[in-house]
């Protein structure tokens, strides 16, 4: 299975149609399991490995909790199709690069998936955009409840259900909000921010989660510990916080907006002008100014442009999509020659 059918569009969660979309980009809960009675990844053989892949392969396609479900089996994927998976936020690094048999199997929207063998026997995904956490728990307990009734997860009556990672033990759960922050982050209060989540122990995490840093202002926003803590305590908490984070950033924004000397406007129209008509652009440069034009859609000053076009920009110009679409290795300058062209085509398009 190669990514094909994912190369001229964006799953469910790039929409850009969720509750509160100006500033949450997406909402991901995220389960590790592991079966009982089998070498966790990173300790099993590489038979062991390809046994308990083709058991859970099975499994998916016995109870069908993803509909429609496309199966990548990475070990034999090769390494650009691994990278598309990365961009799209369907695989982790870790997952791409590793040896050993293991698997994707994702729904067609890119709302429902299961990496297998990756630090953990499975993780179970779901991705909407917006601030959805409600509807992506029904869903991934319903995942979740399918699957282990037909396979023996590793569980404790003390300490719950046993991950690879001490910090995953408990519920298996991590919640995360991506969130676009621009006004903290150029008013130099995103650091405060920081600070006051790390206090009662959430993590900030760059756009492709934990290891990465922030680029063109987008950040996610994860609980740290799972033991000890209920799946309902932790999405509350995740509830608690965010609409906070929210209103502070709207706050800022208009401060920005309303006072002449920040020239955020002229900001906007540089960025939008460079996103036109820029014969090259780097990965890191189109990031930066999509931020500021995404800024300049929620306040209502670019009008041509909608949020989910520059979620398909973003997306389908990364490196490995824009190698993929050209059907060649590209070198770096060749790259952000083709990114800009691509993104003139697109916004060309009706």
């Amino acid at each position: 299975m190669k990514t094909d059918s994912f190369m001229f569009q964006v799953g469910e969660w790039l929409k850009g149609s969720g509750p509160e979309n100006d500033i949450v980009i997406s909402s991901r809960i995220r389960l590790a399991r592991n079966l009982m009675g089998h070498n966790f990844p990173s300790i099993a053989s590489d038979e062991q490995s390809a046994q308990t892949e083709e058991l859970i392969y099975s499994k998916l396609e016995k109870t069908k909790v993803i509909p429609d479900m496309i199966y990548f089996k990475l070990k034999a994927l090769p390494r650009l199709e691994r990278n598309v998976l990365v961009e799209r936020h369907l695989i982790s690094k870790n997952h791409a690069e590793k040896d050993g048999a293991r698997g994707l199997a994702v729904d067609k929207n890119e709302s429902l998936s299961i990496m297998v063998n990756e630090e953990d026997h499975l993780r179970l995904q779901v991705l909407k955009s917006g601030f959805q956490l409600t509807e992506s728990w029904k869903e991934i307990d319903e995942m979740d409840n399918r699957m282990e009734e037909e396979l023996p997860y590793a569980f404790s009556s003390t300490f719950g259900y046993l991950t690879a990672c001490p910090t995953n033990v408990g519920t298996g759960m991590r919640v995360s909000v991506m969130l676009h922050l621009p006004a903290l982050t150029a008013t130099k209060q995103i650091e405060k921010v920081f600070q006051s989540l790390i206090k009662i122990k959430f993590m900030v995490r760059g756009l492709y989660g934990e290891g990465t840093y922030a680029i063109g202002d987008f950040y996610q926003i994860a609980n740290q510990i799972s033991l000890g803590y209920s799946e309902k305590n932790i999405i509350s908490e995740i509830y608690n916080i965010i609409p906070e984070l929210i209103k502070y950033e709207r706050g800022w924004r208009e401060k920005l907006l309303s006072d002449p000397a920040k020239n955020l406007e002229d900001r906007i129209w540089r960025a939008y002008g460079t996103l036109r008509y820029a014969s090259s652009i780097s990965s890191h440069e189109m990031a930066e100014i999509l931020s500021v034009i995404r800024l300049g859609i929620t306040a209502g000053l670019i009008k041509d442009i909608s949020i989910r076009t520059l979620n398909e920009i973003f997306i389908l110009s990364q490196p490995a999509h824009l190698q993929k679409m050209k059907k060649k290795t590209l070198s770096a300058s060749e790259r952000d020659i083709a990114r800009a062209q691509f993104i003139q085509d697109k916004l060309k398009m009706p």
